[in-house]
């Protein structure tokens, strides 16, 4: 890069002063000033943009990595699943074979008082609403005891205001 001293700039404006005149100079800085910060932003987007490109292929190369791990994991828990489901069939099989090969007619003939008939559960839910103690119901605002909207408008209403009839 171009190393400016104040030595530099001094005499360059100096020049310039010379070269262009004390009328003109000043407009002439001013273009000059926006044209260096045009470049400046310029240069500052190229260079986000060329950051922004890396970083897209790093998070490319990653997540391919990724991908190949993940699919290499999954293969390996395949085979395992497929070797012990394997090996559970073979197995199974050597176990079951030695077992009578007469099937049964209905499957609780074999045991027969395993069925169970039905019993209704019995769920006594409002024992179990009342089984709360009052001064907890009272401090969450629980209502214990039903009211008529009437009853309820004179309840709240304001001391002193009186009660129409």
């Amino acid at each position: 890069m171009i190393d400016f001293g104040f030595d530099k700039i001094a005499l360059i404006g100096a020049v310039a002063l010379i070269v262009i005149g004390p009328e003109k100079l000043p407009k002439v800085a001013r273009t000059v000033g926006h044209l260096f910060g045009k470049a400046q932003r310029y240069v500052a987007d190229v260079k986000a943009e060329v950051n922004r490109s890396i970083e897209l292929e790093d998070l490319k190369k990653m997540k391919t990595e990724f991908e190949d791990a993940a699919r290499s994991v999954e293969k390996t828990v395949q085979s395992e699943l497929n070797s012990a489901s394997a090996e559970f069939e073979k197995d199974w099989a050597q176990t079951t074979a030695g077992l009578s090969s007469t099937p049964l007619q209905e499957p609780h003939d074999a045991f027969p008082d395993s069925v169970p008939s039905y019993k209704h559960p019995g769920k006594k839910w409002r024992l179990k609403r009342g089984a709360m103690p009052q001064w907890y119901k009272q401090r969450q605002g629980i209502r214990t005891k039903a009211q008529s909207g009437a009853a309820r408008v004179a309840r709240f209403r304001p001391p002193g205001m009186k009660t129409p009839t």
